[in-house]
């Protein structure tokens, strides 16, 4: 436990000592962090010694993609995002839909011995983005705020609401993978409603939370009682305590997350600066723990399961399925054509195809294992190629418009 221990926080302190000359090369922290738990994992070093399961990774990849969520969320600049609702609306109520389909389909052909409700599943999967893998295109002032913002509220949004979606298909599927595909597809009502349920009750959840606590903090400030050392834990704190809250209470704690930081940012936005500086290291440590340990127990288990179907889908996961839809989405919508190929590409797949991988190990499909190692092909190869990508591309485009 004490190796695990001090390889975890050198690898951590190595990295805060050269972070800034990675910053300006073409690494980025996941890429680094990923190739150290596998250099460290089982099928490297053999270092690590503790028993990454499933359940461990899972917790660590939700927390992180709470605290991201809401740090990127409050982070937003929603005058002009309101000003600019047309990029994300598009994106989310047309292309999220059509990635969606393009994605089944794409499954249906690819991976014949699938159950029609795995491939759905998959597609699932595979469709939200990361907010926080796209930070070096929505942080790079050379890109227009309006495209900037937009990726940032699409990849904020997207994965909240993908999960009471997983959720229904898991729900489908449950009747017992021996059966016809064409058994498992059906409308399910009480699905529906546990998909309604879940996103109100998220909703309600971040927006009570926050606002509670904003008025908390205000009276605080003004009584003297904040120091500058404590000052650092409250969005820790909230961001945790939405999602997990709306967890417990049967909401999504991702969409709880998101649209509590969208209020948080909204209601401080005189103070959040000094209040989510501090956050963002954390963020940054959490995530740093979690990509060593998918690099560790994850990366190198899936090596031994591919196969060309599961290569081709994962090329046109993050090109085709992912690129068409969105360029289709902002048709008449005023963006260049540059900008809808640049929307498109970055996409980044990340924490929520993590945690919904997870989630799908635990539920026993039968060809669940085929669909874990697409995923992990699919973060790894979305983790290179986005993060090499991401600051020629953004820079680029910056200079072109």
């Amino acid at each position: 436990m004490y190796l695990d221990l001090a390889l975890l926080a050198v690898g951590a302190l190595l990295f805060s000592i050269v972070a800034g000359r990675v910053e300006r090369s073409w690494l980025t922290g996941p890429i680094v962090f990923i190739l150290f738990g596998f250099l460290i994992g089982p099928l490297g070093l053999e270092l690590l010694s503790m028993e990454v399961k499933a359940g461990t990774l899972k917790f660590m990849a939700e927390l992180t993609l709470a605290l991201v969520l809401f740090i990127d969320a409050a982070g937003a600049d929603l005058k002009v995002l309101r000003r600019e609702s047309a990029i994300p609306t598009r994106m989310l109520l047309i292309g999220l839909p059509l990635t969606l389909l393009l994605g089944f389909g794409t499954g249906v052909m690819l991976f014949s011995e699938f159950f029609l409700i795995e491939v759905a599943i998959l597609a699932t999967l595979l469709a939200p983005t990361d907010a926080a893998l796209g930070q070096e295109v929505v942080k790079n002032q050379s890109v227009p705020a309006n495209l900037r913002q937009g990726l940032n509220a699409e990849s904020g949004l997207n994965d909240g609401i993908f999960v009471p979606i997983l959720l229904v298909f898991l729900t489908l599927a449950s009747g017992g993978g021996g059966h016809e595909a064409g058994e498992h597809v059906g409308v399910n009502y009480p699905a529906l409603t546990l998909l309604a349920e879940e996103l109100g009750i998220g909703l309600l959840v971040g927006l009570v939370l926050v606002t509670l606590t904003v008025y908390v903090l205000r009276y605080a400030r003004a009584q003297d009682w904040l120091t500058p050392t404590w000052i650092q834990i409250p969005v820790v704190a909230l961001s945790i305590s939405c999602f997990a809250t709306a967890q417990y209470i049967g909401g999504s704690g991702f969409i709880a997350a998101f649209c509590g930081g969208l209020l948080f940012g909204y209601l401080m936005e005189d103070e959040k600066k000094e209040l989510l500086h501090s956050a963002e290291g954390t963020g940054d440590t959490f995530a740093l723990i979690t990509w060593v340990l998918f690099g560790a127990a994850v990366v190198g288990s899936s090596i031994g399961h591919l196969s060309w179907p599961i290569v081709i889908y994962t090329i046109l996961s993050l090109t085709v399925i992912r690129m068409v839809p969105i360029f289709l989405s902002l048709l008449g919508s005023g963006v260049s054509t540059e900008g809808k190929w640049f929307l498109g590409w970055f996409g980044p797949r990340g924490l929520a195809s993590i945690v919904f991988a997870v989630i799908v190990i635990n539920a026993d499909l039968p060809h669940g294992e085929t669909i874990t190692t697409v995923v992990s092909l699919t973060v790894v190869l979305s983790i290179v190629l986005h993060g090499i990508s991401a600051k020629p591309w953004a820079s680029r485009w910056g200079k072109c418009v």
